[in-house]
């Protein structure tokens, strides 16, 4: 008589271990809020995250407008670009390979960035000199990650910039003759960089620049061992 066997489950994905990257980047997105509220707000009307506002800055500072800075904006658009750079040779090293272990490597660099800026921050929180540095190591951490969500592929959740995902949220809508398919996630980018800005612009505002650098590390960082490879 033959003994029936326990059907054994097939083994998970390692792909699949982890919060699913659209989670992952809407709450990356909420960091970008945070880092470009240090930075306009703290740093002299410069922007880390998002180098189209800073492209827009520096053609003001260019014609004289008070209250921007080219020196600012050209130090962070600097520094982001070596960051993408630095995220494209990691994105064309892994490439079919895990996006499990891509994102989190990414992240993980992140974390330690921007942890280093919160340092800063708290260390030289009124020398000149360290507005540069703190500029520098976000902006440099903003392009790292761009890179790495270019590559990642998935839609609609830039994490650093809105305008096209406006553009789809409208156009694509029901009014626009669409379906609103990605509606939640769409919307869910614009209430996310909304929350971190928001959030942001209270704890400069009313605890200086490191406190906020420190929770945009420390997300990061939480996302780094917890992010999954799968939209």
């Amino acid at each position: 008589m033959t003994t029936p066997t326990t059907p054994v489950p097939p083994a998970r994905d390692s792909e699949e271990r982890g919060v699913r990257l659209v989670p992952v980047l809407l709450i990356l997105t909420v960091v970008s809020g945070l880092v470009d509220a240090v930075s306009y707000l703290g740093l002299g009307h410069v922007f880390t995250a998002n180098m189209t506002g800073n492209v827009v800055i520096l053609g003001l500072a260019s014609a004289g407008a008070p209250g921007f800075s080219i020196r600012h904006a050209a130090t962070s658009l600097a520094c982001f670009l070596p960051g993408a750079v630095v995220g494209g040779r990691l994105s064309a090293r892994l490439r079919g390979g895990s996006h499990r272990t891509w994102a989190r490597l990414s992240l993980a660099a992140e974390a330690v960035l921007i942890g280093a800026a919160s340092a800063v921050a708290f260390a030289w929180p009124h020398a000149g000199a360290a507005q540069y540095a703190l500029i520098a190591l976000m902006a440099f951490a903003m392009g790292l990650r761009n890179a790495t969500v270019r590559q990642l592929g998935v839609a609609d959740v830039t994490t650093t910039v809105l305008t096209t995902t406006l553009t789809h949220l409208a156009a694509e809508s029901r009014l626009g003759g669409g379906t609103d398919r990605r509606f939640p996630r769409r919307a869910g980018a614009v209430v996310a960089m909304f929350a971190g800005a928001c959030l942001g612009a209270w704890l400069v505002l009313h605890h200086g620049l490191g406190i906020p650098l420190v929770i945009a590390a420390l997300a990061a960082g939480a996302l780094a061992v917890a992010a999954s490879g799968r939209e």
